[in-house]
């Protein structure tokens, strides 16, 4: 393989280890293949449990405190040195195409990219029309294209709105369409660079609606496809008490999800497949990860707010290509997001010194010497805040204020200390209670001090980072985040 490999980073929006790399009938075969020729990372945690601080992390090596990309400043901060930047200075083609709303130029993540898609546009526009194929009803759909057909370019806008509308599937949420691009642009391709490639699949967030036959192994007795779209699925709804769901609902919505990882699956294959119809396999390092999982009832909550329980935190990870196919295809070793950007730099020529020294990741590379002890986690602030689900929501429980606060979590292989603002102080033995469920706080308190301790010391180690931009969301904008839960 060259010293200047191509690098692919594959990230499935929201996928959580244990459905993806820990389940049987197996969710994800391709996945599976690729971590056995190359390395699964089994204890592989991300640094927030949502997706724009846990993106903000992959391509900068960096914490939410000190990149300054989290709730509270929901752009990521120019200060920051990306991957794509370290990369295109080394010489590297870098294209991007992304399915999740926040990893856009809104916010601030094509820093570095020559080309970005957002992988919902048939053909690129600033009017985001979108948001159209989740308005129930003709006459709303109508009205919503009518309000935003003529902003910008109407033909081009025209071309995207029949794209979603009469082409594009309603078990796809742009898979389909990301996939071929990626496929057209390595045939097409006449650049002798290496590249850099970075694409994010957002099927198996919510709204989980995949193709049929992806979802019916999955699902439990003698339920059916068209009863699993029934159950409602509204995150906010459900975690301020709005409605309830009982155990038949979530075992449809498991399946459903489910059934979105493995369509997802199918199009990993199809990369793959490129890959080698265009000779690039052998000289690719192609890293797979979820950003972030969920909760399907896990803990009482729906979707992936509000809390720091690892159901948000453990993510797949497998890479495969280079030194990462040489040792053992299973590691257990802890790693973090924040790991990938040393570990891919140690792989390759492209040793970017400023996003190297910006780095607060810990390498992996098969070669390197290094292993992280200790893992951490932040959720800086709700998202969406307390003040919205009070303004959405009527009569909502009293106990919904407690989301108000800010959540930091510190864990080893055998310990895991979750820290609140509201002076919240919540100890598990991981290493037996992988669920989480036993609070050892108050018959450990030495075991907690001693995290704390750790904990406060990491946070005091380096310059929490201030917002730099202002950022101005549109209402389509708005619109398409609320569809995914986050307003």
């Amino acid at each position: 393989m060259s010293s200047n490999p191509n690098i692919a980073i594959v990230v499935l929006d929201t996928a959580r280890a244990q459905d993806a790399l820990f389940t049987t009938p197996t969710v994800m075969p391709t996945l599976r293949e690729l971590g056995e020729d190359g390395t699964t990372y089994e204890n592989a945690y991300a640094s927030a449990p949502w997706t724009l601080p846990s993106h903000a992390s992959l391509f900068t090596g960096t914490y939410p405190s000190k990149n300054g990309a989290h709730g509270d400043n929901t752009h990521l901060p120019s200060h920051n040195r990306t991957l794509a930047e370290a990369f295109a200075s080394s010489g590297y083609e870098t294209i991007a195409v992304s399915n999740n709303t926040w990893i856009t130029e809104d916010f601030g993540f094509d820093a570095g990219f020559e080309t970005f898609w957002k992988g919902w546009q048939y053909y690129q526009s600033e009017t985001d029309l979108g948001v159209i194929a989740h308005e129930l009803g003709t006459m709303q759909k109508l009205r919503t294209a009518a309000n935003h057909i003529f902003e910008g370019n109407p033909l081009i806008n025209a071309a995207n709105l029949c794209y979603s509308e009469l082409i594009q599937s309603r078990t796809d949420d742009g898979a389909q369409r990301t996939t071929d691009r990626i496929e057209s642009w390595l045939a097409e391709s006449d650049d002798d660079r290496p590249f850099f490639l970075f694409a994010n699949y957002i099927e198996p967030h919510i709204e989980y609606r995949p193709p049929k036959e992806h979802t019916e192994p999955f699902l439990p007795g003698d339920e059916t496809y068209e009863e699993a779209l029934e159950v409602r699925q509204e995150p906010c709804a459900y975690n301020v008490g709005n409605y309830e769901l009982c155990d038949r609902e979530f075992d449809l919505l498991r399946a459903l999800y489910r059934g979105e990882m493995a369509y997802v699956d199918e199009h990993l294959d199809r990369i793959k497949t490129a890959l080698e119809a265009e000779d690039e396999w052998e000289d690719t390092i192609l890293v797979v990860l979820g950003d972030h999982g969920e909760n399907l009832g896990d803990h009482g909550f729906l979707g992936h707010q509000y809390n720091i329980y690892d159901t948000l935190l453990h993510v797949p990870l497998v890479i495969n290509g280079g030194a990462f196919n040489d040792g053992p295809s299973q590691n257990d070793q802890l790693v973090q997001i924040p790991d990938i950007v040393p570990s891919l730099l140690d792989e390759t020529a492209s040793d970017d010194a400023a996003i190297r020294n910006q780095s607060q990741g810990v390498s992996f590379h098969p070669e390197s010497t290094e292993q992280r002890e200790q893992a951490i986690a932040e959720y800086i602030s709700p998202q969406p805040p307390v003040k919205t689900l009070e303004e959405s929501f009527e009569d909502i429980a009293e106990y919904v204020s407690r989301y108000d606060r800010t959540l930091r979590a510190i864990r080893t292989n055998e310990y895991k200390l979750v820290v609140g603002s509201d002076g919240t102080e919540k100890l598990y033995h991981v290493a037996t209670d992988p669920g989480e469920r036993n609070d050892q706080s108050a018959k450990k308190p030495e075991r907690t001090e001693q995290l704390k301790n750790e904990l406060d010391g990491w946070l005091d180690s380096f310059e929490h980072a201030d917002a730099d931009t202002e950022t101005e969301i549109s209402g389509a904008t708005k619109e398409r985040l609320a569809d995914l839960g986050y307003m």
